[in-house]
């Protein structure tokens, strides 16, 4: 392959990147201005320069592009995950610091993006589960089989367990977000202390 090909294909795919990149910022203001269930893929096209054959050459439909903006979320999520569980002194303190980073993260990302969601919208809840929500699922799931086997937490079952904390963080942020004002150190609290409350009633697995 000679270097003016190199460069061109170089140059190709950081314009597949930038326009992608210009999509999903443009959702981001379409959501918050009109919400999830008013925009349309029209609207966030009109917010770029592009066509709309452009469009359909990165994303086939509107739940598609809020996929892509979740699982951008996931991939910046997970270096705070995973440094909750490198500071975490025990069980107990690391699941406190996940719940509490990402209720954190919600807020955070509610003001910057969401702040203008007609009051009273929840989230969307578009059924999926993109690769980067895999691996926040997969992190989260071996910090707590590390913390059973070392005798830090209960003998409980890891799989059934992460699914629980994960579901009961999304349904409560969701509610806290719909809030005035936005309490994350309340909705962290609560969280957390049904999860660790109800701990003790869970069966536990027989020793290998």
């Amino acid at each position: 392959m000679s270097p003016t090909t190199v460069l061109s294909t170089g140059k190709r795919e950081q314009t597949k990147l930038a326009n992608r990149q210009a999509i999903l910022d443009a959702a981001r203001e379409v959501f918050a201005e009109l919400g999830y269930e008013t925009a349309t893929v029209r609207d966030i096209i009109r917010r770029t320069e592009l066509s709309v054959g452009a469009f359909y050459n990165y994303f086939r439909s509107r739940e598609e592009v809020f996929e892509a903006l979740a699982d951008d979320g996931a991939r910046r999520f997970r270096p705070i995950l995973r440094a909750c569980w490198e500071q975490a002194e025990d069980f107990e303190g690391y699941l406190r610091a996940a719940i509490q980073a990402y209720f954190d993260f919600l807020a955070d990302e509610h003001e910057s993006w969401q702040a203008r969601r007609p009051i009273g919208e929840r989230h969307p809840h578009v059924s999926m589960e993109t690769p980067e929500m895999e691996r926040v699922f997969e992190e989260v799931r071996e910090a707590f089989t590390a913390a059973i086997e070392r005798g830090g937490a209960p003998r409980v079952d890891a799989d059934y367990l992460t699914a629980a904390c994960i579901a009961m963080a999304r349904e409560v942020g969701e509610r806290m977000l719909m809030r005035r004002p936005i309490d994350t150190a309340a909705a962290a609290d609560f969280a957390a202390r049904m999860i660790l409350g109800g701990l003790p009633a869970l069966p536990r697995l027989r020793e290998p």
